[in-house]
């Protein structure tokens, strides 16, 4: 007759699974996710303003964009490693027994849940989203949104459930804080060293793409910035547009207004032209500078008589992708650096950066930059 022995309670006695270190990476990539999370709703608000606030979103500093969305994807490159430790000194809970102690915990394993599983797919589609790499069947940028309000949400919420924890762990020497063996504080403080080191090497090989005194270290970026067609790299090429020489061989500008004309190119290029540095800042983190050349979006306008306050559209020749049509509100319309550019560096632009003629224009997202463009339309 065989006995049956329970089997004891399996335990992790590890000292670095215990709160104190869990809070102390815990609050570092809060910090990264937040900083995530307020740059994403700048750029939000910059590619997609509420009508009421279109007119009046802010052309200086010029390379604001630039930075709060180099940031953000800063912040999202820095924060995966941050999650993967915070993962790992928190997985033995995961096997508390009982599973659920009453309404309390029940609400603290669900926050737990919820910010897990949101955190890991959206570091990850952030991360695929910088190559540009799209395998997915939905919207990107739909659920990139969505995903941010319910990550910050339940990481609002899982703070404000933990907090006696969090608050009795945040110092060193706070109250609920043990007295650990001198090995184990060793081994906490080489944990931390090596988290922060992990973080510094993905920062340092990555943000070079928007930091040009990094641009040497962009060993994990997946561009060089600086690489490209008239030094520039190029996100949709024409050929990924439908765009082709044919398709501009007899190109001209129309604009719309009180008094509507359409210009040639000889035509166009007859105005008074203007030079600006401006950078091209993309979504996906990387950035710019460049010299453009062309004529002021406001001179165009008051060529047709257009009022100071009219906001336009914007309307491409390309036929595949998205942002074919744009808007742009009077602050970007009437600002003296917003140019139909049609020079890059000192040329002539090519096919694959908008040729004939392109928009340029500060603190605004390169998907906005529209290209191709061969119509602008004054709307009341």
């Amino acid at each position: 007759m065989r006995l049956h022995v329970p089997m004891p309670a399996f335990r992790f006695r590890g000292a670095l699974h215990d709160p104190r270190t869990a809070t102390a990476v815990g609050r570092l990539l809060g910090a990264a996710l937040l900083t995530c999370f307020v740059t994403g709703v700048l750029s939000h608000v910059l590619q997609e303003p509420p009508h009421w606030l279109a007119d009046h979103l802010p052309t200086r500093p010029v390379a604001g964009y630039r930075f709060t969305q180099g940031l953000h994807v800063a912040a999202g490159i820095a924060a995966i490693p941050l999650l993967l430790v915070k993962l790992w000194t928190v997985y033995p809970r995961l096997f508390v027994q009982p599973p659920l102690r009453g309404v309390r915990h029940a609400l603290e394993r669900l926050s737990v849940a919820v910010l897990v599983s949101t955190a890991l797919l959206q570091l990850l589609l952030g991360l695929v989203n910088t190559t540009q790499w799209y395998p997915w069947p939905f919207s990107f940028r739909d659920v990139h949104w969505a995903l941010a309000w319910a990550l910050t949400g339940s990481l609002l919420l899982h703070i404000a459930v933990k907090l006696p924890q969090i608050s009795s762990h945040w110092r060193r020497t706070g109250t609920g804080t043990l007295r650990l063996p001198e090995d184990s504080a060793r081994d906490r403080r080489s944990l931390l060293l090596a988290t922060g080191a992990a973080v510094g090497a993905v920062t340092v090989t990555t943000v070079g793409q928007a930091v040009p005194w990094l641009r040497q270290a962009t060993l994990l970026a997946p561009r060089r910035p600086d690489i490209g067609p008239q030094g520039l790299p190029v996100n949709r090429t024409a050929a990924e547009a439908q765009v082709s020489h044919e398709t501009v061989r007899d190109w001209k500008l129309t604009v719309t207004g009180p008094r509507g004309y359409v210009l040639s190119l000889p035509q166009l290029h007859a105005i008074q032209q203007h030079t600006v540095e401006l950078p091209i800042a993309c979504v996906e983190g990387w950035s710019m500078p460049a010299h453009w050349h062309g004529v002021r979006v406001r001179n165009l306008l008051a060529l047709a008589d257009a009022p100071s306050c009219a906001r336009l559209r914007i309307v491409s020749l390309q036929q595949s992708g998205a942002y074919a049509v744009t808007e742009m509100g009077a602050g970007y319309a009437q600002d003296p650096l917003t140019l139909l550019a049609l020079q890059l560096n000192g040329s002539t632009l090519r096919l694959d950066h908008g040729y004939p003629a392109r928009i340029i224009a500060p603190n605004r997202p390169g998907v906005l930059q529209t290209k191709w463009v061969h119509r602008i339309e004054v709307l009341e």
